[in-house]
């Protein structure tokens, strides 16, 4: 067990907590701990692990890839690539209990390590709706705009205002896949192969 990963990601853990000692028992043969919500139930998910309702993460999703990611880290990417994926997105169950991830963290990282970017403001327009997109652009005392649909709102938006005076306007953000996030995914494919499928 790589005892540093383990220890680095669940340091909001009391290690003296007999049931933090018992979910590392369970998973002492693993490559490491996965993370464990400081908000996870412990008695009761070693209770439903006892009788089978609950399952431990796989084994496989604990090994980390030769860039130090975990197949959670390309789930993520993945889900990532669709380019529905905003800072206002929540992060699905399953990168925690089936990943062994903190996805919120693993964001962090995939974006350190130039797999995604955060988009620019300017870039994260489409995901305002046509009422968003007016309220900027009345705010700048713009006119003329109260019949163009989205697709106009955005393109006026882009012609008429800067970066720089959009940015405090909203603060959804979108990400990106990189071309080296692209790249990753490509050379790991039995990560996402694996991964049950839905449409985004």
């Amino acid at each position: 067990m790589n005892t540093n990963n383990s220890t680095k990601q669940n340091s909001h853990l009391d290690l003296n907590n007999p049931n933090v000692q018992n979910v590392f028992a369970l998973y002492q043969n693993y490559a490491e701990v996965p993370y464990i919500s400081p908000t996870r139930n412990l008695k009761e998910w070693l209770d439903l692990v006892s009788i089978g309702s609950e399952n431990l993460v796989p084994k496989r999703n604990t090994i980390r890839f030769e860039e130090d990611l975990l197949p959670g880290h390309l789930i993520l990417l993945w889900r990532i690539q669709f380019g529905t994926f905003t800072t206002s997105s929540g992060y699905p169950k399953y990168f925690e209990y089936d990943y062994g991830i903190n996805a919120e963290q693993a964001l962090k990282e995939v974006i350190e390590k130039g797999y995604a970017t955060q988009l620019s403001a300017m870039d994260s327009l489409p995901y305002l709706n046509a009422a968003q997109l007016k309220s900027v652009l009345k705010q700048f005392g713009l006119n003329g705009f109260s019949k163009l649909n989205k697709e106009g709102l955005m393109e006026l938006a882009q012609a008429e205002l800067t970066e720089d005076q959009i940015s405090p306007c909203f603060t959804i953000r979108g990400y990106k896949i990189t071309p080296a996030g692209t790249e990753i995914l490509a050379k790991y494919p039995e990560a996402v192969d694996r991964h049950p499928k839905k449409k985004y």
